[in-house]
């Protein structure tokens, strides 16, 4: 579907799922409303962004979809879980730089200031989305209070995906499930796992087929380098990982599934256990991780540019499993 959407990947597929899961009517949503909004996302990503764009948007947002599917969730979702879960993961890098927190507080960017050194990015995401859901008047029918309701938890989802709270979450996560008191009948309970799972969406590409996985992989240390250039230029100190020279895409990427990827995803698949989905998905992060190696242990250079790729990864490429697989 994707393949046809002819750079209009995110706007068709936040259509499609909400068609899906019956969204419009049960909302009783405007569609030239919804349109606009999602129009207005879409945009707002920048498309020169090699990694951040509205592909990663989509991307993000189709694992969301696999995630919401999986039996032990599905069967507890609400509608509202449901739409807080898709228009999270579609907003959710929204109006991103390209560049990270670290460089914006260094740089004494404005909204570093206005975010107090704190989630700058992500409370941006969220801001910008209010913004947005507000100038299209999307939730302009609902009462005022489930309106502002859906925006708290939208900011509540969002905010999740600070990478500085990656640790927090996923011990949080894992007690949890080490004492079994997980409770999907409420509220509080299924908004924390849609949390964890728009973080596992948010960082699953090593988690897909190699071919799809390496195109990720070689934008995301592309967009790293090209910060690390801006800061060489301004004569900053260079951040970790954005060292062309010194931080080859193999050794980011191993760093990224060990540290990041792997703890997560093992935790996610003791909850939805048993889960095919979930054993696929750490059987590609294990041959992926596997590869990042074998290809570092070989003589190469350190770094590997793609200033042009000639390829725009999107969830469709290389997925020999359908719309159901991330």
């Amino acid at each position: 579907m994707l393949m046809c959407a002819l750079g209009n990947s995110l706007v068709t597929l936040m259509c499609h799922l909400f068609n899906v899961y019956d969204l419009v009517h049960h909302f009783q949503l405007d569609m030239v409303k919804l349109h606009r909004f999602l129009g207005m996302v879409q945009e707002d990503y920048h498309s020169h962004n090699p990694y951040h764009n509205a592909v990663h948007a989509a991307d993000v947002t189709q694992a969301m979809y696999c995630y919401l599917k999986e039996p032990r969730l599905a069967e507890q979702l609400s509608p509202l879980d449901v739409f807080l879960g898709l228009m999270a993961a579609a907003a959710h890098d929204v109006d991103h730089p390209g560049v990270n927190q670290p460089f914006l507080i260094k740089t004494k960017h404005h909204l570093a200031s206005l975010y107090q050194n704190t989630s700058v990015l992500e409370s941006h995401h969220w801001r910008s989305t209010v913004g947005m859901l507000r100038e299209s008047g999307l939730l302009s029918h609902l009462p005022a209070d489930m309106s502002q309701d859906i925006e708290q938890q939208l900011g509540s989802l969002i905010l999740a995906t600070d990478i500085s709270r990656q640790n927090e979450f996923l011990l949080t996560f894992r007690e949890h499930l080490d004492n079994q008191d997980l409770d999907l009948q409420l509220a509080s309970h299924r908004h924390f796992i849609l949390q964890i799972a728009l973080k596992c969406a948010d960082v699953c590409n090593p988690c897909r087929v190699w071919e799809l996985s390496r195109q990720w992989s070689e934008r995301v240390c592309e967009e790293f380098y090209r910060q690390g250039d801006l800061e060489r230029q301004f004569d900053l100190e260079i951040s970790p990982l954005c060292n062309q020279q010194a931080d080859s895409v193999p050794a980011v990427q191993i760093g990224f599934i060990s540290y990041i990827a792997e703890p997560l995803f093992e935790e996610w698949q003791r909850f939805t256990e048993p889960s095919a989905l979930s054993r696929t998905m750490l059987g590609h992060l294990h041959k992926n991780k596997a590869c990042w190696s074998s290809r570092r242990c070989a003589p190469s250079s350190p770094g590997t540019r793609t200033d042009s790729p000639d390829e725009e990864p999107g969830p469709e490429a290389g997925d020999e499993e359908g719309e159901d697989t991330p």
